[in-house]
């Protein structure tokens, strides 16, 4: 599986790159692509056709799109490209333009660059490192501060704070809200109240504070029953991994790994797998596009944001 510095080569960089409108920035950063062997032109015509017909949900967080399109035969390995605006462009998103950063994706297939993902997540959800992609004065400094490296004479990048979760404890999370009963016919928009198939039975037991529970260990097996979370995009590659890995992330502070589990999906493959999750989360233009799927549908405007995934999240089981 390959990582971010191997997807991602300096000569995939462009900063400061002037561009008319959403459609010449994502023509950027597919001849990037296109020069180094990752793809052929017409998987740039793939990425400005995703937003033509799925809407600008690929402008993840305030000032970043995330071009990508599905695999096709137009990719040739997997790799991206990166591309810094001198001047921000309007994508026509409610809360996150106007975009300053396009950051695109090819891939192969849902599997490659999942780590790669991981890892872009967390370096622009992190405040210092985003300001240091944002000022880097060279392809070669941005790359360094991708790969991890220290800005040079300065101090590495500190972890977000871990914050316990409502329940950090061995108890499985339970469904409290209104709709606990709600079964499948629960609403989009609506606490996801509904438990999937198997899901555990709400515990009758206190809940103890964050303060007095134990933090899981790592070595401690998975819960019997899981409930399942989806993260929806429009292609099931993209910008749904990058929210998956936002919620990981989450569910990791609160020590509900254990217990939800979290699959990244396309719009299609989310309808027919819908029955089997608590919830789904996604985008404002794609929950338009999943319409009533029996499962309460949650939006979420940052994917790059712990703070809204968890406010998102605790509005989800009611806590």
């Amino acid at each position: 599986m390959k990582d971010l510095k191997d997807l991602l080569p300096v000569e995939a960089v462009r900063l400061d790159v002037r561009a008319a409108d959403w459609r010449a920035a994502i023509a950027v950063a597919g001849r990037l692509m296109v020069e180094t062997g990752v793809t052929t032109e017409e998987y740039t015509r793939e990425m400005v056709a995703n937003v033509e017909e799925n809407g600008p949900y690929i402008v993840i967080a305030p000032g970043v799109a995330f071009a990508h399109s599905r695999p096709s035969p137009a990719v040739l390995t997997t790799g991206m490209s990166w591309v810094r605006l001198a001047e921000p462009v309007e994508f026509g998103h409610e809360s996150n333009d106007p975009v300053t950063l396009v950051v695109a994706l090819a891939a192969q297939d849902s599997a490659a660059h999942t780590s790669a993902m991981a890892a872009l997540a967390r370096l622009l959800g992190d405040p210092a490192t985003a300001a240091a992609l944002a000022t880097a004065p060279a392809p070669e400094a941005l790359h360094a501060v991708l790969a991890g490296e220290r800005a040079e004479g300065g101090p590495e990048a500190p972890e977000p704070p871990a914050s316990a979760g409502p329940l950090a404890s061995a108890e499985p999370p339970a469904f409290t809200g209104p709709l606990a009963s709600a079964g499948p016919s629960a609403s989009a928009e609506s606490s996801a109240t509904a438990p999937s198939p198997g899901a555990p039975e709400p515990s009758s037991s206190p809940e103890p504070s964050p303060e007095s529970s134990p933090e899981p260990s790592a070595a401690e097996p998975r819960a019997a029953s899981l409930h399942k979370i989806l993260t929806v995009c429009g292609n099931g590659v993209g910008t749904s991994l990058f929210l998956k890995n936002t919620l990981e992330q989450v569910l990791d502070r609160w020590g509900w790994s254990r217990f939800v589990t979290v699959e990244a999906t396309d719009t299609i493959s989310a309808k027919g797998k819908a029955s089997e999750a608590v919830a789904l989360f996604t985008s404002r233009e794609i929950a338009r596009t999943l319409g009533d799927v029996g499962r309460p549908v949650k939006v979420v405007q940052d994917f790059t944001s712990t703070a809204e995934v968890d406010s998102v999240l605790r509005d989800t089981y009611d806590v």
